[in-house]
C-alpha cells in the first residue's frame, strides 16, 4: 500500500525587522529549509550546520525575527541549495 507523500508545510516568515531576505520556512526534525525573497531555497541539516545552530535558526523563524542575520555567520554551511 503507497502512503501519500507528506506536502512540505512552508510558513510564512514573519520578518518583524522589515528587512528580512528570507521569505518562508520549513522545520523538519533534523533541519530547516528556508525561501528567500530571491526564490532560492537552501536546506541546512544538523549534520551540515552542527545541532544548535539548527536549533537557533528554528528558534528565530518561529519568532519571526533574526533569522536572516543569523544566517549570515553560517550561510556557507547548508546541505542543499534546492532552487
Amino acid at each position: 500500500m503507497n502512503r501519500p507523500k507528506k506536502q512540505k508545510q512552508f510558513r510564512t516568515y514573519k520578518n518583524l525587522g522589515g528587512k528580512s531576505c528570507v521569505r518562508r520556512y520549513e522545520i523538519a526534525k533534523d533541519g530547516i529549509t528556508l525561501v528567500f525573497n530571491d526564490q532560492s531555497v537552501y536546506r541546512y541539516t544538523n549534520q551540515s550546520a552542527e545541532p544548535a545552530n539548527i536549533e537557533k535558526m528554528k528558534t528565530l523563524a518561529q519568532a519571526g525575527k533574526g533569522l536572516a542575520t543569523f544566517v549570515e555567520t553560517i550561510k556557507d554551511r547548508f546541505v542543499k541549495k534546492i532552487r
